[in-house]
């Protein structure tokens, strides 16, 4: 369809509107805005265009554009005309437009909300999915520039571009009319195209990543012409792992008549290679890897590895060296992994590659292993290898300038070699984005995160990415509930993935401890107490038991119905002549394993003191590699909800365990499942590390089972909410011009806006003086409190600045002069009259925005010990109806909610019902930033809301809702 004239006056350049994104076959693109300087781009684009295409674009044989047409598509104002382009290596490879136009289809300026769409992709870019990811960053441009719908003529026959609209999860209508397709699409979000939009971006994600992790050949650049250096170590490694691919050397030094080295051929540069290279590691010093970028880039590289430093970590002058790495790799459709990167390995049978500078090569397995840190990746590797752990896949990001942990859980999702996801992190480039992937990859396998620099404050030198305010508590706690296993060191970390990879997931808490010594035993009993576990008295084999009766005891212990997992203690037994004897660890696991895999499918940890080659003989498995499983399939695993690894039900005892169940292809396999254990029984050398893995793998079993079945925000709630109201009061409070700093509410200005999501605060009167004090007394009924609202003493019960049950006047008048005479004068204390609440446990309930993670919502006891210990929970909002039950129930102190030392129980269904009102508050109005009711106190009937803060500010910018797009740090 041909475009309109211009209009309206020209808009500055939206340089936001340029983004990175990953096409469906993992390769990067550019989308921007369209220039008057893209003349000749254009005209060169169109011609590489077919004439089926243009046929299709234009309804008519179109072959060439004239001048005419060339201004047209070129000239915009980015409000009424808005053209993009998406480039690789500078170049248009396809472009969309749009044209606002009035209700008769004609060319029109705002207020008109409707617009004309169209697009056109060189032919040998059709099926990458560059149409999709058009339609996304089109519409959200018509979204800022007030227009809610796209119309969209289209040809029958185009059934490409008419799948384009259909697939994309917006509401539309679709009409016949004069020969052509009539579509008209809403533009407003929905789940559905949130849903497609996410599912988009994690097949390409996850397709970017394979690329890199499975090519079919790679060049190292920077071989080294002697022995040494890490180009020649890292084909060195290629070689020994016996690559399934071509390899290939390369080095600007080598000689001309230079034709192998080390039985691989040379090349002075990456065009020399005649064949596709698939991947590069680049091994040269930073001011030389711009240069073989670009020789990567012009000859169909699709992805590299950076082992090069002094990038981010070296100061100012190396990050933008980091930044304009990354600018140029990714305008050739490449993506990094780096820079100053230690490498990756895939130790898949059909690749068996390794391209990095590990030492030690770990075996194959199915655990896969991320690092932003070489040196924690070395340990972790050296870790394993002793241990006799394998990997499917290894990750060392460095300064993770590209790709980062986000990606791997994308591939890792999916990935049928893949059992369990292990990450060690320094930073969390989005919080948001990190904890719905991770949640998404947890509902399907575990995945186990180590933080690193959590209370610097800061990123590590080299990642330049957003550091969150929110505290690291709250992180772990977000984590928690997006089923993500957060320990605290990298010993935890790989004491958990093998108990994970190597065994099925426990069905509940009770634990079985059987062994040859009381001693060890016992501490292992304390352990799993400590660990909120069930143990059973530890049956104590004594130190003369032999191997066969470790077996018979085992298999007793695993047919047992009262036991869901199995902890064995061992030490050296004692032989006949009264000495230790610390041999025959394998006589111990063949006899264990025996036992492991004739009963039924429960996990089983062992404990040892210096019993020689017991922990290696347990590692073995009749196979190194367990049998592949079938992928995920997203229809029967769907994503996880948010929950905590808690139960729903009061503290006290813990209940029974949920009956068992199997688990879904290509996951993690819950207790009972056919085939749930590998062969390998993992050991500790300590009670302690056995008993926290154990009881890891217990949370996250638990956390399983409920994500089974989602939470929901209750329908009922919206009865009772004025959503349209409570934003033109916030538009009103905030003003033409806010400010961006935000705007505190008085106390009736919140009481009036948490009063329109249902949300009831008591009202106080002042009291400057005693008979205003009495006054306001008379006027709210006896009894009443005394408070100050001093900032110093505000919600300090403990200082004496609050007096409850004030019956009389004169009562009143008494408090009022013994909080002066202790506190100081009126106009500092700034005294308030409250009646009078019923009695109960006072509680306190906050949302925050975090521009990070998003928003918070929190809880806890009100009070000096609740904040002194930090005993405070967590949710990302929307918050369900599952995590506000969990949220009250996950505190230390919760047992003071359910009838402690004979009280009664509060009512806790009216506190999830207020959670889920703040909740719903902040998410609906994202220009609410902050909300703290304190305090709340519960009754056993009903609960009162005495006290209420709330800050409003512009509303910050959600990346997570908007386009698909790389970040750019």
């Amino acid at each position: 369809m041909q475009p309109a004239p211009e209009q309206s006056p020209h808009h500055a350049y939206p340089d936001h509107w340029e983004a990175d994104v990953v096409l469906r076959d993992g390769g990067t693109a550019r989308i921007r805005p369209i220039t008057t300087d893209d003349a000749e781009r254009l005209v060169s684009f169109y011609e590489q265009v077919s004439d089926e295409s243009k046929y299709y674009r234009f309804f008519a044989p179109y072959p060439r554009l004239s001048d005419r047409d060339v201004h047209r598509f070129t000239h915009h104002d980015y409000v009424d005309r808005v053209g993009l382009a998406v480039t690789v290596g500078g170049e248009f490879i396809a472009t969309v437009r749009y044209d606002r136009i009035d209700e008769r289809g004609r060319p029109a300026s705002a207020p008109a909300d409707q617009a004309e769409v169209a697009f056109l992709v060189q032919d040998a870019h059709q099926g990458r999915g560059v149409a999709s990811a058009l339609l996304e960053h089109i519409a959200a441009v018509a979204r800022e520039r007030g227009i809610r719908r796209f119309a969209a003529e289209v040809l029958p026959a185009n059934n490409k571009m008419i799948k384009v609209f259909r697939d994309a999860g917006y509401t539309q209508r679709r009409s016949f009319e004069d020969g052509s397709v009539h579509l008209t699409l809403d533009l407003e979000p929905t789940a559905e195209s949130l849903a497609v939009q996410r599912g988009r971006e994690q097949r390409a994600e996850a397709r970017s990543v394979q690329r890199l992790l499975a090519p079919g050949s790679v060049a190292v650049i920077g071989v080294g012409r002697t022995p040494g250096g890490v180009g020649r170590t890292v084909l060195r490694n290629l070689l020994g792992a016996g690559f399934t691919g071509r390899t290939y050397a390369v080095n600007r030094a080598f000689a001309a008549d230079q034709a192998t080295i080390d039985g691989v051929p040379a090349h002075r540069s990456i065009g020399e290679i005649d064949e596709p290279v698939d991947l590069a590691v680049v091994a040269v010093p930073a001011d030389r890897v711009p240069e073989a970028v670009a020789d990567c880039g012009e000859h169909g590289v699709q992805g590299l590895v950076v082992l090069s430093a002094g990038y981010a970590e070296w100061g100012a002058e190396g990050r933008e060296r980091q930044r304009e790495l990354v600018r140029q790799a990714r305008s050739y459709g490449m993506r990094i992994i780096g820079p100053n990167a230690f490498g990756l390995i895939n130790n898949a049978e059909t690749v068996r590659l390794n391209a990095s500078l590990a030492p030690e090569p770990p075996a194959p397995g199915r655990i896969g292993l991320f690092t932003q840190s070489g040196a924690i990746g070395i340990a972790l590797l050296s870790g394993l290898y002793r241990r006799g752990a394998g990997l499917s896949t290894f990750i060392s990001a460095g300064n993770r300038a590209d790709i980062s942990g986000n990606d791997f859980l994308q591939y890792w999702y999916e990935d049928p070699d893949t059992d369990v996801a292990l990450l060690y992190l320094e930073s969390l480039g989005n919080p948001r984005k990190f904890n719905r992937r991770a949640r998404r990859t947890a509902a399907v396998k575990p995945v186990v995160v180590v933080k690193g620099a959590r209370h610097s404050g800061s990123t590590p030198p080299g990642h330049a990415v957003p550091v969150s305010r929110i505290p690291d508590a709250t992180v772990s706690a977000l984590m928690r509930q997006a089923g993500v296993i957060r320990v605290d060191t990298v010993t935890e970390m790989v004491d958990a993935g093998l108990l994970l990879a190597d065994q099925p997931l426990p069905a509940g808490p009770r634990v079985a401890i059987l062994g040859n010594s009381e001693s060890l035993g016992l501490l292992t009993y304390d352990a799993c107490l400590a660990e909120g576990l069930r143990p059973r008295p530890p049956l104590d084999l004594t130190t003369a038991a032999t191997p066969q009766d470790f077996r018979n005891a085992l298999a007793e212990a695993l047919a047992d119905d009262g036991c869901d997992s199995v902890v064995v203690t061992a030490i050296p037994w004692v032989g006949e002549d009264g000495e230790a004897e610390s041999g025959d660890g394998e006589v111990l696991a063949a006899a264990l394993h025996t036992a492991a895999a004739a009963g039924p499918a429960k996990p089983v940890a062992v404990v040892h003191v210096e019993i020689g080659g017991l922990a290696e003989a347990l590692a073995a498995a009749t196979s190194t590699v367990a049998q592949p499983r079938p992928a995920p399939n997203p229809a029967q695993n769907p994503p996880a909800p948010a929950a905590r690894t808690g139960s729903t039900t009061p503290p006290g005892p813990n209940p029974a365990p949920a009956a068992p169940l199997t688990g879904a292809p290509g996951t993690a396999p819950l207790a009972g499942a056919p085939g749930a254990r590998n062969g390998r029984i993992p050991a500790y050398p300590a009670a302690e590390r056995a008993v926290r893995a154990l009881a890891e793998a217990v949370r996250y079993a638990q956390w399983r089972r409920q994500a089974a079945v989602p939470g929901k925000v209750p329908e009922f709630l919206d009865d009772t909410i004025d959503e349209p109201g409570t934003a033109g009061l916030i538009d009103t409070l905030l003003g033409p011009d806010p400010d961006p700093r935000g705007l505190q509410l008085t106390p009736d200005q919140a009481r009036e806006l948490l009063g329109r999501y249902g949300i009831t605060v008591r009202p106080t009167l002042p009291a400057p003086d005693p008979d205003a004090a009495v006054a306001a007394a008379a006027r709210l009924g006896y009894p009443v409190a005394l408070k100050t609202t001093a900032p110093h003493l505000r919600h300090r019960a403990d200082l004496g600045g609050v007096r409850l049950d004030l019956a009389n006047e004169t009562a009143l008048r008494r408090a009022y002069g013994e909080l002066t005479d202790l506190l100081g004068k009126p106009a500092e204390l700034q005294p308030v009259v409250q009646s009078m609440a019923p009695r109960g446990v006072d509680t306190v309930v906050r949302a925050t925005i975090d521009p990070a993670a998003g928003a918070v919502l929190s809880f806890g006891l009100a009070g000096a010990p609740s904040e002194l210990l930090g005993d405070t929970a967590h949710r990302l909002v929307p918050a369900t109806d599952r995590d506000a039950a969990e949220l009250i129930r996950s505190i230390r102190a919760a047992p003071v909610l359910f009838g402690w030392r004979g009280a009664a129980p509060v009512d806790t269904a009216s506190l999830e019902e207020l959670l889920l009102r703040v909740s719903r508050l902040v998410d609906d109005h994202p220009e609410v930033v902050s909300i703290a009711l304190e305090p709340v106190v519960v009754a056993t009937q009903g609960l009162t809301v005495l006290g209420a803060s709330v800050r409003l500010s512009p509303p910050p910018a959600r990346t997570d809702l908007g386009p698909r797009r790389l970040p750019n740090y």
